[in-house]
């Protein structure tokens, strides 16, 4: 079987997607990442996911392709990743001391095969209330800057997670659990 392609930069799902048991490569093609306003959460993830996807099906429609996308959501608003430290700080103030959902996107395609599927992931994620002092440090580290709702849980972020309900893996960028089993469904 020729390798799935993984259509996303990430390191995160990179990595994520080598705790399946199938042979994955990174491919991806520019595709500009637009937020819906009309769209919900979880509309919006699957229609990037499928934007990303579709862009490398086309090179490649004999192989599996999957693309995802992560936003961070409080009050129903995404929080995307910040524009520089002061909208980090923004974003961490929003945030501190309350829960927020993850979604995840994720959308696989087989062109020659007419497969096109999206399904998305929500986790509740509560963060501790954070003082100015740690909102400060943290951004010095400069993992915010790179990140959607401005951290990373498997990061220096995960000091400031009180818990999560659901799968832990989503907030990285990539719920293993549901891929798998959708995965199987086509593969096995």
């Amino acid at each position: 079987m020729k390798p799935i392609l993984l259509a996303s930069q990430s390191p995160r799902r990179k990595q994520l997607v080598q705790l399946l048991p199938w042979r994955f490569e990174v491919c991806t093609e520019e595709v500009e990442e637009q937020i819906d306003e009309a769209l919900t959460p979880e509309e919006n993830v699957q229609a990037l996911a499928r934007q990303k996807a579709e862009a490398v099906a086309l090179k490649y429609p004999d192989q599996w392709v999957i693309g995802a996308d992560t936003v961070v959501c409080y009050e129903g608003k995404i929080m995307g990743k910040p524009k520089d430290e002061v909208d980090a700080k923004n974003i961490l103030n929003k945030l501190s001391g309350k829960t927020h959902q993850v979604y995840t996107g994720v959308a696989l395609i087989h062109q020659d095969k007419g497969v096109i599927q999206t399904f998305y992931q929500e986790t509740q994620v509560t963060m501790q209330l954070l003082s100015e002092e740690e909102i400060e440090t943290y951004i010095q580290t400069k993992e915010p800057m790179d990140k959607a709702g401005a951290y990373g849980i498997q990061g220096y972020g995960a000091r400031y997670i009180v818990g999560i309900k659901g799968d832990y893996y989503n907030v990285m960028g990539l719920p293993v659990h549901q891929l798998y089993q959708e995965l199987k469904k086509h593969l096995i």
